[in-house]
């Protein structure tokens, strides 16, 4: 897990530890959150139809909907690390560009003529 999580990130973490099967315990120990937080986010999730509480009550399952959530934010992950990869890489040229267009006394390693030359005779 990546240092901090957004929202959406910390519902699917909650769904694929939920899986066939967890209880709330295991679901805020593996999912690193809080009982406050883990009550916010399954009061969330099964409010949005993506879990729901098994036929024991005290284990909840992930639903057809929590699946398909769980797809499209897989699709949604890969996307966006090419897409960050891309900027990364558009972005170092985009700084070449800068640089190539900054005047010779600003760019890195230029060394100006010697004083000397401008010194009165």
């Amino acid at each position: 897990m990546s240092k901090y999580r957004n929202r959406v990130e910390i519902i699917a973490d909650i769904l694929n530890i939920v899986g066939d099967g967890a209880r709330k315990t295991q679901i805020m120990y593996k999912g690193n959150l809080s009982y406050k937080l883990l009550t916010r986010y399954l009061r969330e999730v099964i409010g949005a139809g993506l879990v729901c509480a098994g036929e024991t009550a005290n284990i909840y399952q992930l639903t057809e909907k929590g699946k398909m959530f769980l797809k499209d934010f897989e699709d949604y992950s890969l996307n966006r690390d090419e897409v960050m990869e891309h900027m990364t890489a558009m972005n170092g040229l985009r700084n070449k560009l800068e640089g190539m267009c900054a005047p010779k006394t600003m760019r890195k390693g230029f060394k100006s003529e010697p004083e000397e030359r401008y010194k009165a005779n």
